[in-house]
């Protein structure tokens, strides 16, 4: 029996996984529903697992396909990742993208490595704090500036620069006129983000969880945070130079005096060997 992992029929298992829908997945995919089904079930026939339980509840994970799922996402993004470099290495190193969260500028450091690589086409991605590492992983992004905290794992990066971290309240908050405040002061707020994303807010976390009436689903991004924030839904920990990118009159941003700032950092492929990323990072250590 062949053992060697099918990527196309794991890429299939990954959309079912993600979407735990077969039709979802199906369109995701731009194949028909039927062909799917047969894909999965070939699928588990040459693992020998049962992948997925399929009733009138819907569709759920077995617990070979759970630990499928948790290593299958890396996995297409090493293949992905191979893919680029090989890419890479057939055209000579010729263009070069960098990734960068909400409110960093890169453009001081762009500019500097167009002028030292002019025969270099330069590319940006925004980037979230969902990707802002998988981009590395598969290969979208050379370089990637990055904000704490992210699984660094297989990493190598530069710390460029700290900065505060602030809360940004509705506009008529009672505590939007404050000169600052403490993270015990938004005890009684939702926050609108991921909580992992602000790791002090755990003990707060904690303490919300007993409050009925207060789950409400997070902002994926600043924008959406943001129109959370000013219709009165929650409160969103923001660094100071993305709070002020997106500084408008129906919210106030307001400093935190006991929340440590926060880094920002280069990063990229920790096993990749490249002039052009070594540049980049040279420059972006003084990009002036």
């Amino acid at each position: 029996m062949n053992t060697d992992l099918d990527l196309r029929k794991l890429r299939y298992f990954v959309a079912v996984a993600d979407e735990l829908n077969f039709g979802r997945a199906a369109e995701a995919l731009m194949i028909a529903q039927p062909v799917l089904s047969r894909q999965i079930r070939a699928f588990e026939a040459e693992l020998g697992v049962q992948l997925f339980v399929r009733d009138t509840r819907g569709t759920e994970l077995t617990e070979p396909g759970r630990l499928l799922y948790q290593e299958a996402k890396s996995l297409l993004a090493s293949a992905s990742a191979v893919r680029r470099r090989v890419a890479i290495a057939a055209r000579g190193e010729t263009e070069f993208t960098v990734g960068f969260m909400p409110g960093l500028m890169v453009t001081s450091a762009v500019r500097a490595f167009q002028r030292t690589h002019p025969d270099v086409t330069i590319q940006v991605m925004r980037t979230s704090w969902d990707d802002q590492v998988r981009v590395l992983h598969d290969g979208r992004a050379d370089v990637s500036y990055l904000r704490r905290p992210f699984d660094g794992a297989g990493l190598a990066t530069e710390l460029l620069f700290s900065e505060p971290r602030v809360v940004v309240l509705p506009a008529d908050h009672e505590l939007a006129t404050a000169s600052s405040v403490l993270m015990a002061d938004l005890a009684g707020e939702h926050l609108l983000q991921d909580p992992a994303a602000v790791p002090e807010w755990e003990a707060i976390a904690i303490e919300m969880r007993r409050r009925p009436g207060r789950v409400r689903p997070p902002g994926r991004t600043v924008e959406e945070k943001l129109e959370l924030v000013a219709v009165g839904n929650g409160i969103a920990i923001l660094p100071l130079s993305t709070a002020h990118f997106y500084r408008r009159d129906d919210v106030a941003v307001v400093s935190v005096s006991d929340l440590p700032p926060t880094d920002v950092l280069l990063g990229w492929d920790g096993g990749r060997r490249s002039a052009l990323i070594d540049a980049f990072v040279a420059i972006a250590r003084d990009p002036k």
